[in-house]
């Protein structure tokens, strides 16, 4: 809290949204943590003159496709261009986000914010905004590629019924994210869609062969990170 807070205080904000994924395997793993991670963020919040609003969504599962610096940036430029095989799972949660910005800062009327949001996304200011946030720190990079990739394949057919974030999340370190920027991984599978035996859940991205190794031993040693019914 201390260190949420400070931060966004320190450079002047007046305003703030904040998001509590809630899910068996996410950070927060209960509705009664994050309530009361909600009460004291809003209090600490008041006594620094902040106005706070906390969103507690649903942390089963990733948002997006990509986890990793370059995978994760992937998502957000399909997002910001409108791509159509953009996540939307993603695309709706900025435009939530951005759209209860609107609504405490009362440019938009209460319920109106994902409406704003979703134009201005639609339209393309929100990309125009973004390239020019990139411009104003040396300009726009072309988003990097590991050199060496491998896919996970589905070992039966069936229904995805959950996702461990946490083991999703070691994985990628061990493939090098987030200090290698195009290590990773990219996921095919969501959770609550039917796969095929032999289709790819998931591909793991790594900067060099030793980090795939790693990675691909951690995932032989581990039970199964999507479960499949």
């Amino acid at each position: 809290i201390a260190s949420i807070l400070s931060k966004k205080a320190a450079v002047g904000s007046t305003h703030i949204v904040i998001d509590i994924p809630v899910g068996p395997t996410a950070k927060v793993r209960s509705e009664k943590d994050a309530l009361r991670l909600e009460y004291m963020l809003t209090v600490i919040g008041q006594a620094l003159g902040l106005h706070i609003k906390v969103l507690i969504t649903d942390g089963s599962r990733p948002v997006g496709r990509g986890i990793g610096p370059a995978l994760e940036a992937t998502d957000v430029l399909a997002v910001l261009q409108n791509e159509p095989g953009a996540p939307n799972d993603l695309r709706q949660k900025s435009l939530q986000i951005a759209g209860t910005i609107f609504e405490m800062a009362e440019v938009c009327p209460v319920a109106q914010g994902m409406k704003m949001a979703d134009k201005i996304l639609s339209q393309g200011v929100a990309f125009e905004k973004f390239s020019a946030i990139c411009q104003a720190q040396g300009g726009m990079k072309e988003v990097p590629t590991a050199p060496y990739q491998h896919q996970i394949l589905a070992h039966k057919s069936g229904k995805i019924t959950s996702v461990d974030n946490r083991k999703l999340a070691k994985l990628a370190k061990l493939a090098g994210a987030p200090y290698d920027l195009a290590a990773g991984l990219y996921l095919y599978g969501d959770v609550g869609e039917y796969i095929e035996k032999g289709q790819p859940l998931y591909c793991i991205h790594s900067e060099s062969k030793g980090e795939l190794k790693y990675a691909l031993r951690y995932v032989e040693s581990e039970d199964a990170i999507f479960k499949i019914l």
